[in-house]
């Protein structure tokens, strides 16, 4: 049985990325309002969601604005005829839940246990399963469905004589069979159970002055780690390790490896980190990628100064339009009249 869990953990989508919807594995809203619950704002990117949510695919709600860190209530009430069992690390978005029935007990649609998956609203998908004690009859009247069945498709429809079954692969890959099931009067099915199209990632593309880390492969298989290094003097900008999903993506695009930025001042002092320096006192007079460089400027038609920002960006950083480079004479013979050495302007003198 932890074997089939931890199959299940393996074939399950944790994180759907935008990129679903474009492999056509994330379904389109089929619903906005249910039993109480209300999808979340639509989405195609995570640029339509804000700073604080992305654009997950969310079940029937399809691509939805999620904030994937809020959590599905756990534990759960305890129940006499059921056991309930998280089945991912945490309780965040897309984590999964088993709720299974002890022996004698049977959910509604015939099966001995369901999935639930915790949902952009904060709330266990599906209804609350009850388990009912089996009778003679009613086991009688079923078709019987694998673990190895149950732990690799999500089934909806019962297992009644005389009714389908549909399946989905858990994984979200494509399904090899039929889809569809029939159960039949002498509690058999229509057709053999289908099985899941088995679901790789393509080898990332490179990255230009870095490194990839990981055995050179043409395919990946799906929960494979790669991660990236960038050479010497420069900067990790993006995921330093990217992880093959189940649609056969990976969690995120490969990062860039950025160089860094000379400091386009020689006889002023500048403030780097919070600290102001000659640009000579700086390893190399460079800065990394990314780093902010406050320069100083002269008031137009005061003798005071003040500031203005500057961000390196993969080797460029343009000082601001206001500075201007001090003279060699006016650094050798009036170093304390720089604009770097002179008082601040008031704040009302800048209006």
């Amino acid at each position: 049985m932890d074997c089939a869990l931890l199959l299940l953990l393996c074939l399950w989508p944790l994180m759907e990325r935008v990129s679903t919807q474009a492999a056509g594995l994330c379904p389109e809203r089929l619903l906005e309002q249910e039993q109480g619950r209300t999808c979340p704002r639509p989405c195609n990117t995570d640029q339509d969601c804000g700073s604080k949510r992305q654009c997950l695919c969310d079940g029937q709600c399809g691509l939805s604005c999620v904030a994937p860190g809020r959590k599905c209530p756990w534990p759960l009430p305890a129940s006499e005829n059921m056991e309930l069992r998280l089945l991912s690390p945490t309780r965040s978005f897309s984590a999964l839940l088993e709720v299974r029935c002890k022996p004698g007990f049977t959910l509604s649609s015939g099966l001995d246990a369901t999935i639930r998956r915790c949902q952009g609203d904060r709330q266990w998908s599906g209804d609350e399963p009850i388990c009912t004690e089996i009778s003679e009859t009613a086991e009688a009247r079923t078709c019987p469905l694998p673990e190895e069945v149950t732990d690799t498709f999500s089934i909806h429809g019962d297992a009644t004589v005389g009714t389908s079954i549909n399946y989905s692969c858990l994984s979200g890959a494509d399904i090899v069979g039929s889809s569809e099931n029939f159960c039949q009067e002498n509690r058999t099915w229509q057709y053999p159970h289908p099985i899941c199209k088995k679901v790789y990632c393509q080898p990332p593309q490179e990255v230009e002055h870095g490194y990839v880390v990981a055995v050179q492969k043409t395919q990946y298989e799906v929960g494979f780690d790669i991660h990236f290094l960038c050479k010497k003097n420069f900067h990790l900008d993006g995921p330093q390790k990217v992880t093959c999903l189940l649609n056969g993506t990976w969690s995120e695009e490969p990062p860039h490896c950025r160089t860094r930025c000379l400091i386009p001042a020689e006889r002023s002092r500048v403030v780097i980190g919070g600290v102001k320096r000659w640009p000579f006192d700086v390893t190399d007079t460079m800065v990394p990628h990314g780093e902010n460089v406050t320069f100083f400027c002269k008031h137009p038609h005061k003798m005071c100064s003040f500031t203005a920002a500057q961000t390196c960006f993969d080797g460029l950083l343009q000082p601001p339009a206001c500075y201007l480079e001090p003279t060699w004479l006016q650094y050798k013979l009036f170093p304390h009249r720089l604009v770097s050495e002179i008082e601040a302007c008031e704040p009302d003198e800048m209006d």
